[in-house]
């Protein structure tokens, strides 16, 4: 009787093995891979500075996103379509880690239209008790959106300046208070690319 259980047990585990050993291209591997920074950042310590800053750059981004869509559709200067796309590029992953991160975390992730100065942004104001760093209102987005030309080119270039400024001092926070380690890199990679790129926006300004 014990030889013919172990034997069963033999088979169920090798079982169990085939079954989960050798499907990469399963929904769950893809979504395993898919966000590695997130399932990272599930398992390490986090502080309330962790989620206050997933919580604002999650539509601060959406918002930068939305302004280099217009850009790249209605600009027709190469440089700054260029700027513009590698802002869309770069912001949209980003968006959908700090998503991931949330949503480990137990946390509530700001809604689609939380997003260009609605539910209590002020002009460049606040989002709740933090400063919203940057945010353009809905107003001057409409504005933006019926520009063309140099004109559209000028007041992108001048509004994402702020804009990434504004990121920049909200990354600079989370680097300070911040705790969990995968926000404190996306905060430096955030600090870095963008700084560059509003040295890139004020050059082109000047042409």
């Amino acid at each position: 009787m014990t030889k013919k259980l172990a034997t069963i047990i033999a088979v169920v585990l090798i079982g169990t093995a085939a079954c989960g050993g050798g499907d990469d291209g399963g929904a769950d591997g893809a979504a395993a891979s898919a966000s590695p920074s997130a399932t990272a950042s599930a398992t390490a310590r986090h502080n309330a500075q962790d989620v206050t800053f997933a919580q604002m750059m999650i539509p601060h981004h959406r918002q930068a996103v939305e302004m280099s869509r217009i850009v790249i559709k209605g600009s027709q200067d190469a440089q700054v379509r260029r700027l513009a796309q590698q802002i869309e590029k770069a912001q949209a992953p980003e968006i959908e880690t700090m998503t991931g991160w949330l949503r480990a975390w137990g946390a509530e992730v700001p809604a689609e239209d939380d997003d260009m100065g609605a539910g209590g942004h002020g002009e460049h104001g606040a989002h709740g008790g933090g400063a919203m760093h940057g945010m353009m209102t809905e107003e001057q987005m409409e504005q933006l959106g019926r520009l063309k030309g140099e004109r559209l080119d000028r007041e992108f270039l001048t509004m994402m300046i702020e804009h990434h400024e504004g990121a920049v001092a909200m990354a600079r926070q989370e680097q300070a208070k911040g705790a969990d380690p995968a926000a404190r890199n996306l905060a430096a990679a955030i600090i870095r690319t963008q700084q560059a790129e509003i040295d890139r926006m004020k050059a082109l300004l000047k042409q």
